[in-house]
């Protein structure tokens, strides 16, 4: 972004994060058409609000988290309110949705940290006013900022596709293009150590030929790969930090008519993922599971509305390789599991 830009885009975003708020408490309140409960509930939860902040309200995963939550909530009887950054990287937007979360008398918020250092001084704040904070997904920075983590082991789902990939192209020299997230964010660190551990190879390998950072998204994945493709048109083998990003490395190698030679492995387990998994799109995908991330937090948030009692630590919420050819040795699920499960639907 501009730096001539960037005050006004801030500006904007708290804007939009605060009309946002606005939104959510007249729907959470109105008994209306909202999926999140008005009160009315069976267990008396009415007077219990749950913030949920997610990294933005664009990203497919991000979407079905919400989703996760609006259920869980609308099964409870509580109030939710939602808001997310403009952008993945938004720190003010979810700074700003914070502070208004706290305003609106939330008992505690579940977020998706965009920047998980920047945000945790807020999160602090946010704690040391009496709301509870649960990390879902990604950790704040340090973890103990949140008072307990909801997420998948990211090392685990980077070191599932690794080991497939390596068993795939078992005897053959491979060139790998390495299609990161961002510098210096846990998920994207966890996932890209967890392939090269499970591949088997140390960072700065030589077989390691182009390695570009997508921010999670198609285009930039798109983008990263034609770039590396011009680097070293030989690549054989894609690592991608999750499915958009391994969607636009697909449509590039498709264009440069290469999508039948290269091998892409990734992460997420979306239903839209799984179906490009089973059209050959991709050879194995770590499916995580965000719909039980939210489920849990809200769950969490309102023990804690009703005890006192803090959810604490690290709960892994799982994780399954999805493959449509099993290899020998490499345990995995079919994309009739897949399909079945997707994102622990």
């Amino acid at each position: 972004m501009p730096m001539s830009s960037r005050f006004t885009s801030k500006a904007i975003t708290a804007l939009a994060v605060t009309a946002g708020l606005t939104v959510g408490l007249t729907a959470c309140g109105s008994g209306g058409s909202s999926s999140a409960g008005s009160g009315s509930g069976s267990g008396g939860s009415g007077s219990i609000t749950v913030g949920l902040i997610t990294k933005t309200e664009t990203n497919p995963y991000f979407v079905t988290m919400k989703k996760g939550a609006q259920a869980e909530a609308a099964k409870d009887g509580v109030k939710l309110l939602t808001a997310a950054g403009a952008y993945d990287g938004d720190n003010s937007g979810q700074v700003t949705a914070v502070q208004n979360m706290i305003a609106a008398g939330v008992k505690g918020i579940l977020i998706t940290p965009s920047d998980p250092k920047a945000i945790a001084p807020t999160l602090d704040r946010a704690r040391q006013q009496g709301v509870v904070v649960i990390a879902l997904d990604t950790p704040p920075d340090p973890q103990n900022s949140a008072d307990a983590l909801f997420a998948t082991n990211n090392t685990t789902a980077g070191k599932l596709i690794g080991q497939f990939a390596k068993a795939k192209t078992a005897g053959k020299p491979v060139k790998i293009a390495m299609l990161d997230l961002a510098p210096g964010v846990d998920v994207g660190v966890q996932r890209h150590d967890g392939f090269l551990a499970g591949f088997g190879i140390a960072e700065g390998d030589p077989s390691i030929v182009c390695a570009a950072d997508t921010g999670g998204d198609q285009a930039k994945g798109q983008t990263a790969m034609e770039n590396c493709l011009q680097k070293a048109p030989d690549i054989s083998l894609v690592y991608s930090i999750n499915e958009p990003a391994a969607m636009g490395a697909y449509q590039a190698l498709k264009a440069a008519g290469k999508d039948k030679s290269v091998t892409i492995v990734t992460i997420d387990g979306s239903c839209t993922g799984v179906s490009a998994l089973a059209q050959g799109e991709f050879v194995a995908d770590s499916m995580q599971y965000p719909l039980k991330m939210a489920s849990l937090g809200v769950d969490a948030v309102m023990t804690f509305a009703k005890t006192g009692k803090k959810p604490s630590g690290y709960t892994d919420t799982g994780v399954n390789l999805i493959a449509p050819t099993p290899i020998a040795g490499i345990d995995s699920k079919d994309t009739a599991f897949g399909q079945s499960n997707c994102w622990g639907s």
